[in-house]
């Protein structure tokens, strides 16, 4: 299985929002840019106006084990950043898995 990293530093989320591409859904959006590395690195941001930390925690926590879950199915050498809408503060598991299958499918970053 590949590794995948996560994006930290604030000039990682500066460099995919300005120089990647972005698609959205009713719950989701991704930006994706190429990083010339082997491993892709996945961030997640979930505003304050999403819910108290108890929710964005929880919909962090949903996310990165629905990407987990489905990792060897992205391409390799990614950044990937996640903002999550205020929409999804009540979203379950299956619904968040869906939202970033399809979000994968649409930047055809998915490998079948």
């Amino acid at each position: 299985m590949k590794y995948s990293e996560s994006l930290k530093k604030n000039e990682d989320f500066k460099n995919v929002y300005n120089k990647g591409t972005s698609k959205g859904n009713k719950y989701l959006v991704m930006y994706v840019i190429r990083n010339n590395k082997d491993i892709n690195r996945l961030g997640i941001s979930v505003s304050k106006k999403v819910g108290n930390s108890v929710v964005r925690h929880h919909l962090t926590r949903l996310l990165r084990e629905s990407y987990r879950l489905h990792e060897d199915m992205f391409s390799s050498g990614l950044d990937i950043a996640i903002v999550v809408k205020t929409s999804a503060s009540d979203c379950t598991y299956h619904e968040i898995e869906s939202a970033l299958l399809h979000l994968a499918k649409l930047h055809n970053i998915m490998e079948d």
